[in-house]
């Protein structure tokens, strides 16, 4: 199964086991321990968030997300919610989940309870989506259960990925339009990413940094890939950039491994980030990539942790001097 799929799969499931434990309190919260309301209150939480769950899919890919993406925050909340609103209501109204259970609804039962109850749930999934969409789910993620409130040391692999000539589309296009262009080319990059399992660690004007785990870099060169694929996506894309922009984005590249420091920082906004020489080194190296033939250096270090051979052939580029650095490093790049 693709990297893709796997998401997918796995967002679903979060969504279904977040809406069953919902279920479960507002029944014990309601009524008590009660085994044929918790059962009743489980399908009536997974008709719900079921539904939501598959309509979060659909605004995660393709023509939906895109629109939803041309929508303010405020505007794209409220299309989540009236659709949220859609589901619940009718769901809760006309008691199918009393139904489902071959049951008989009671006439008397407050309705609104669980309704209101649905609504305030929806809300708090609709927030930590418009939050993790901001963000970046890992990094949600590694907020709210404290991974790096406490600095730690990892050994990442570090990509850092920039567009070619955008000084000069910048000029071109103007700054409403070089905006839009890096926007729409930032968002085509998405899809290799995920693919590669790769974690968008933070947009820098016109460069993203992408990072991988150890244990996950190792796989199948993934970062190396991940780069290729990037590459592969905007040449398909060269047309309909072209049309709109009058020009396709190029990219360059640089890869780097090592140890790298990552924690929490910040007061009034909090934020995870990454501390090192690796950092500066990746940064250093792309740099360097502008003036090598085909654009993308790595770190011989990177490269020799890989545990299965690169996907294309590299050439050594020799040991090189690093601006701001007083040592030299081993680079290899694309043949």
């Amino acid at each position: 199964m693709d990297a893709r799929s796997q998401r997918k799969l796995r967002f679903l499931a979060a969504i279904l086991s977040t809406g069953a434990l919902g279920g479960i309190i507002f029944v014990l919260a309601h009524v008590g321990f009660a085994p044929l309301q918790i059962g009743i209150g489980i399908i009536y939480s997974v008709l719900i968030s079921g539904a939501i769950g598959t309509f979060e899919l659909f605004a995660s890919s393709g023509p939906l997300r895109d629109w939803l993406g041309s929508l303010p925050l405020t505007a794209s909340l409220a299309v989540r919610s009236a659709f949220y609103a859609a589901v619940i209501i009718p769901v809760q109204y006309f008691d199918l989940g009393v139904l489902i259970a071959g049951l008989t609804p009671d006439p008397n039962q407050d309705t609104w309870a669980p309704i209101i109850f649905s609504g305030v749930f929806a809300i708090v999934l609709n927030l930590l989506f418009a939050i993790a969409n901001i963000i970046g789910p890992r990094a949600l993620l590694h907020l709210v259960t404290g991974r790096y409130h406490k600095p730690v040391e990892e050994s990442r692999f570090v990509l850092f990925v920039d567009i070619a000539g955008s000084t000069t589309l910048a000029e071109r296009l103007g700054g409403l339009g070089i905006h839009r262009f890096l926007d729409q080319t930032f968002r085509s990059l998405t899809g290799p990413i995920i693919d590669f399992r790769g974690e968008v660690l933070n947009y820098v004007g016109d460069e993203i940094i992408v990072t991988w785990s150890e244990a996950s870099g190792v796989v199948d060169s993934r970062p190396l890939r991940c780069f290729l694929a990037m590459r592969a996506t905007l040449q398909k894309l060269q047309h309909r950039f072209e049309k709109e922009f009058g020009v396709a984005p190029r990219i360059r590249g640089s890869l780097h491994f090592g140890p790298v420091i990552v924690g929490e920082i910040g007061d009034i906004k909090r934020a995870i980030v990454f501390n090192g020489d690796v950092m500066n080194t990746a940064a250093r190296l792309e740099e360097l990539s502008r003036n090598v033939d085909g654009g993308f250096v790595a770190s011989r270090a990177a490269i020799e942790q890989f545990k299965s051979p690169p996907p294309v052939e590299l050439h050594d580029l020799g040991v090189r001097e690093i601006r701001g650095k007083s040592g030299s490093i081993a680079v290899m790049g694309l043949a």
